[in-house]
């Protein structure tokens, strides 16, 4: 199952353009709000230059990069915590995604309605961040009266609940969001359960116009200084540059690309950055018949990637044989990477390596 993304921002900033260069899904956009009611969800391969050495290197049937999905949520408003505009809707999607990627609006255009009637990326992120802070609030709050009832009743158990409870609603309460929350590691679960909207890992992405690409502006500075005192990270792209290479042949786009002064898309490093956001790693099957990615999670065992593929390699593991990405490409082949006595053969609880080339043996 995919890793999912949810795109989020206020009305008109830009979320569906970005999202259909993203996945080239077509998903409507329009300058009015809520043109996006129910969410557009897109599967995009993960940009991995890995991937290219291993196709030319094996001249594969089947290629399959790395996958990760992207889910274009309805824009919010003030007041969405308490149901206006499509909040309700909004704030369940996002609780349903992994992790958020807020569009900011960082360019201006008289001709496209700002929600708020100006163009102010600090106001605009507080204005969401504050909803969803709200939500979070009213869940937790739920949450502490029974959690008191419990202790009330003789429940020791619920002392922990009750002291993790109460340290959120703290936090909340002065406008902090739960993933800046230090927990213990039996708080975790507890944590997990709640499904807290200002819990989920963020990525901002200030929409500059095309003359700022490269520099940026005074709204995507002033949106860095916020992602910095978060300690989250912060890209600038180009809605209208993305969605024109989008449409271009791919030699057509790289030239597009270079032409800009531009190594990349803006979308690559925006898909790359929210990967990375999430902890996750990516291990390689390889052969002639298929070259393919693999997303898990940084310190997976080998068993529980061996599952990642099918449930009875996982099942009926006996070993792996592992060699990494970097010793292939030193010595160009498998077999070269053998008589180096750099493959080995390692058990069900050995961590998976970001860049590992595995087979694994397995019998049921």
């Amino acid at each position: 199952m995919a890793t999912h993304c949810g795109i989020i921002g206020l009305p008109n900033v830009g979320k569906s353009t970005i999202f259909n260069a993203l996945t080239r899904a077509e998903a409507e956009t329009a300058n009015y709000p809520f043109c996006t009611v129910d969410p557009n969800t897109g599967i995009v391969p993960v940009p991995d230059e890995r991937m290219d050495f291993l196709k030319t290197l094996y001249q594969p049937k089947k290629t399959t990069p790395s996958h990760m999905a992207f889910v274009d949520i309805a824009g919010l408003v003030a007041g969405a915590s308490q149901g206006e505009g499509l909040g309700n809707q909004f704030l369940g999607h996002i609780r349903e995604v992994d992790a958020l990627v807020h569009i900011v609006r960082c360019f201006d255009d008289p001709e496209i309605v700002h929600v708020n009637g100006e163009v102010n990326p600090q106001n605009d992120v507080t204005l969401i961040t504050t909803e969803l802070i709200l939500k979070d609030l009213e869940t937790v709050e739920k949450r502490l009266l029974k959690s008191r009832k419990k202790i009330r009743s003789g429940d020791k158990a619920a002392a922990i609940e009750d002291s993790l409870l109460s340290r959120l609603q703290d936090a909340l309460s002065n406008g902090v969001c739960a993933r800046t929350l230090k927990i213990s590691e039996k708080e975790a679960p507890l944590m997990h359960e709640l499904t807290l909207l200002t819990q989920k890992p963020i990525l901002y992405v200030g929409n500059v116009p095309e003359e700022d690409i490269e520099k940026g502006n005074a709204y995507s500075e002033a949106l860095k200084q916020l992602a910095d005192k978060e300690g989250a990270e912060c890209l600038i792209i180009s809605g209208k540059i993305e969605s024109e290479i989008a449409t271009l042949p791919p030699e057509e786009g790289a030239q597009f690309l270079e032409a800009l002064g531009m190594k990349e898309t803006g979308l690559a490093r925006l898909i790359r950055a929210s990967y990375k956001m999430l902890g996750l790693i990516t291990f390689f099957t390889v052969g002639e018949d298929e070259v393919k990615g693999w997303t898990i999670g940084q310190n997976t065992p080998a068993v529980d990637a061996a599952g990642k593929i099918h449930s009875d390699i996982a099942r009926g593991f006996i070993r792996a044989e592992v060699f990494h990405y970097d010793d292939l490409l030193t010595h160009h082949s498998a077999h070269a990477v053998k008589e180096k006595g750099l493959l080995r053969l390692e058990g069900k609880q050995y961590i998976v390596k970001d860049g590992d080339c595995i087979y694994f043996r397995f019998n049921v």
